[in-house]
């Protein structure tokens, strides 16, 4: 018996795109938490269900009702097979609340390849000490690794593909999977009549929005499309009851992360900026989800929420 309190209608429902792992999951157990039935779509491996369904299970053991898909949501002809099992299960009394997108799925190519290095800080120390540069670098790549941020300059820097880079095709995939796929759900469960009177739709970007990492363009491109898009739900849905809002997270450490080339470095920087000296986690993230699901946030749409702790704003660099 599902013992917390609970602001939501027994017969209200969260979809979740991207929920087996990451923001996703942290959402869905905290949603499942506070009463809110769930409709996961995910893709994984035989292999990774291992891991995911534990997961799944302690979500139905807090007495909420839980739908499962693994398939490709961005597949048209399947997101209508999702939503036709869907809506049988809401019948005529269930809806959906809440919709979160956290799909990540994305190319990480550079753009072009990397021009030579030139002598650094690194090479210059070792000589001033007089030792070789190799020691030098063990001992500042194993020191990095065992947590030290602030040697981040002088350990060996990530490695790129230096004959694949990013295409026209992988820039399109990645900016409809993490981007515009959003509107398609958006639509498909408008014009089926799912949605509550007092809906949220919800998507996450990053500040790759505004800076430039290394090998992040295409990720880049879809999380500003995603952020246009959020935009135009807030405002032409806004009518029907459905506000629109993203969430910026910090640097988090969740598997989309650590794909990027460099993430250990992009969470060291993060380390030493933030204000609170931490990673973002995706507990934090559910958290202001949940928030922004609850009657009290009526009035928030076409925003761009930040939770990073003051990462974002944070001048500091040591």
């Amino acid at each position: 018996m599902n013992t917390y309190s609970t602001r939501f209608s027994t017969d209200e429902w969260a979809l979740i795109l991207g929920g087996s792992s990451g923001f996703g999951l942290a959402t869905a157990h905290k949603l499942a938490r506070h009463g809110l039935n769930l409709c996961i779509v995910h893709r994984d491996r035989r292999g990774a269900m291992r891991r995911i369904e534990p997961e799944f299970e302690r979500i139905r053991e807090r007495g909420v009702s839980l739908l499962t898909f693994n398939r490709d949501a961005l597949d048209a002809t399947v997101r209508s097979e999702i939503l036709d099992a869907f809506s049988e299960t809401l019948a005529s009394e269930g809806k959906v609340r809440v919709v979160l997108h956290s799909i990540a799925f994305g190319n990480l190519k550079l753009i072009g390849p990397e021009a030579p290095a030139k002598e650094g800080a690194r090479a210059r120390l070792a000589e001033a000490l007089g030792i070789e540069e190799r020691v030098l670098e063990e001992a500042a790549d194993r020191l990095f690794e065992e947590g030290c941020d602030a040697l981040q300059g002088l350990a060996t820097g990530p490695q790129y593909a230096a004959d694949r880079f990013l295409e026209e095709e992988d820039m399109a995939r990645t900016v409809h999977a993490m981007g515009t796929s959003l509107l398609g759900w958006t639509q498909e469960i408008f014009k089926r009549g799912l949605f509550a009177p007092d809906a949220r739709v919800l998507g996450l970007t990053s500040e790759g929005n505004a800076v430039a990492w290394k090998g992040y363009a295409a990720v880049a491109a879809a999380k500003v499309a995603l952020e246009s898009v959020s935009r135009s739900i807030a405002v032409e849905m806004a009518p029907y009851g459905i506000r629109s809002n993203i969430v910026q997270a910090g640097v988090t450490d969740t598997n989309a992360l650590r794909v990027i080339p460099g993430s250990a470095y992009l969470k060291a920087q993060a380390r030493i900026r933030n204000p609170f000296r931490r990673l973002t986690t995706p507990q934090d993230v559910a958290n202001v989800i949940y928030l922004l699901c609850l009657p009290e946030a009526a009035w928030i749409n076409g925003e761009i929420i930040r939770v990073d702790g003051g990462e974002r704003i944070s001048g500091a660099s040591r």
